[in-house]
């Protein structure tokens, strides 16, 4: 064959691919699903009203879990918020991955699924809290040279803001500031759509993270939002307020997917990144033991949704075991990437058989660590460490004492053992790795940053006297303290 020939035959080849490439992302490759992962911010295991929530009403997740996967038993990586998004970033518990409290940073020697999903092939986009950086404090646009922001870490769009935001945001478009009017969650799932619109558009996957500021404080609903709870104290009215837009918000997302076309073929995870709040009334974790920032089931269990219209059945109830850190290794075995795409050791497995039938034991625990606190969970039962270094532990059967009790370390001496054995085992590993023993290096070469409010940061100081007058950060700058996470 003349070499003009061959040339020609080369082009229309490449050509094929690429135009199979398009028409399979178009017509639904249930290989290449978009992909959009929905995280509440403080919003308890008992706050929605399948789960019978007596004041809360939330049609949209009702809606969305009638016609998909609900989780009874989903839970978050760690009982508060950065560690937790931590997990969901690695697949990895988040002490491994140097987050070990809200605040904390990001290893920059992590993989993370978004970097994994854009070797693939898809476009990623960043949307809400991010809280990976390294700064506390309520939400501040990230700057663009912040070198720990989300596109440090795979996102090629992103909307974000350091930590929790509220109504009327200002938030960074890839460093650029921008000033929203409105509610937040809103907000940040209609800049969602229009970005996976244009993912369509060009016919590539999408795959997009929301990251809401609700309903963490301070909370401010609007009027019409916490009209049906006046009946309760004022915080709790902004509280449940935020959790109804926020719930409307995921309907305004399903119904723009259907706008879209995509739907059918979009995989929708639904969670919430820990427990609920003591201080709201009525209560937020249900019947179960425990707040945000405890090692108990109020602690860790958060509501859990997944739909996937052209895999997963409608209605499906679970109370299969799974968790934050379950979310990389499933769409990384339902997108095909390599095994290498993730850092092991990984504390999470792919819940890709799970979509399409239910599955009886999950085949290693569920662990947990948090400053000097520990938890595994193995089928029925749990361990629970309220202080790691003084070497105390509570064992509870959760399926006969859901509410953790009655300690029966004492009772039932063997399980006691195992269960000891096997998290402690298991928090060795996570020492290993938080000294960096995982890296190609053997060790963590970058020092990351201590956390620290961006107020007194450095790269900061220029706008402090411009926001100072912004009400989500007048609380701060006066001198009261804010809540963390």
């Amino acid at each position: 064959m003349s070499s003009p020939h061959r040339f020609l035959v080369v082009v229309f080849a490449l050509l094929a691919v690429s135009v199979a490439a398009v028409a399979g992302a178009a017509s639904g490759d249930r290989s290449r699903p978009h992909i959009v992962l929905v995280m509440a911010d403080d919003m308890g295991w008992g706050q929605t009203s399948y789960n019978g929530h007596p004041v809360l009403k939330t049609p949209h997740l009702d809606a969305m879990a009638s016609a998909g996967l609900r989780f009874d038993r989903f839970y978050a990586g760690a009982p508060n918020c950065s560690p937790t998004r931590a997990t969901v970033m690695t697949g990895r518990s988040n002490d491994r991955t140097g987050v070990l409290n809200h605040g904390y940073a990001l290893r920059r020697q992590e993989k993370t699924v978004a970097q994994a999903l854009r070797s693939a092939g898809y476009v990623t986009g960043h949307f809400g809290k991010w809280h990976l950086g390294g700064y506390s404090g309520p939400g501040a646009p990230v700057l663009a040279d912040d070198a720990y922001s989300p596109g440090a870490f795979g996102f090629e769009e992103w909307l974000s803001v350091t930590n929790f935001f509220d109504r009327n945001p200002l938030l960074s478009r890839r460093g650029r500031f921008e000033d929203f009017t409105g509610d937040s969650s809103e907000i940040v799932v209609d800049e969602a759509l229009k970005f996976i619109a244009q993912g369509r558009g060009q016919g590539k996957p999408t795959f997009t993270v929301i990251w809401f500021g609700s309903p963490h404080a301070p909370m401010i609903a609007s009027d019409e939002d916490r009209a049906p709870f006046r009946a309760l104290e004022l915080n709790s009215q902004h509280h449940y307020g935020e959790l109804a837009a926020m719930d409307r918000s995921i309907g305004a997302l399903r119904q723009g997917l259907r706008r879209l076309g995509i739907a059918e073929n979009t995989l929708v995870w639904f969670c919430s990144d820990n427990g609920g709040l003591p201080e709201v009334r009525p209560g937020s974790v249900g019947d179960l033991r425990g707040f945000k920032n405890t090692m108990y089931e109020g602690g860790l269990r958060v509501p859990g949704v997944l739909e996937w219209p052209a895999v997963v059945a409608a209605g499906r109830v679970t109370r299969y075991q799974a968790g934050t850190v379950d979310i990389f290794p499933t769409l990384a075995d339902i997108t095909g990437v390599a095994a290498s795409a993730l850092l092991a050791p990984v504390d999470g497995i792919s819940l890709k058989p799970l979509l399409t039938a239910e599955l009886d034991r999950r085949p290693k625990p569920l662990a947990f660590r948090h400053t000097n606190r520990a938890a595994l969970i193995d089928g029925q039962y749990k361990i629970v460490s309220p202080n790691l270094a003084q070497g105390k532990f509570e064992v509870y059967d959760l399926e006969a004492d859901p509410r953790e009790a009655t300690d029966i370390a004492a009772t039932q001496p063997a399980v006691a053992t195992r269960l000891r054995t096997a998290l402690l085992e298991w928090s060795a590993s996570v020492e290993a790795s938080a000294a960096g023993r995982d890296y190609p290096e053997g060790r963590a070469i970058n020092k990351e940053p201590a956390t620290q409010s961006w107020m007194a940061a450095p790269e900061y100081q220029r706008y402090l006297k411009e926001w100072q007058k912004r009400p989500e950060f007048q609380a701060t700058t006066s001198g009261k303290k804010k809540k963390k996470g």
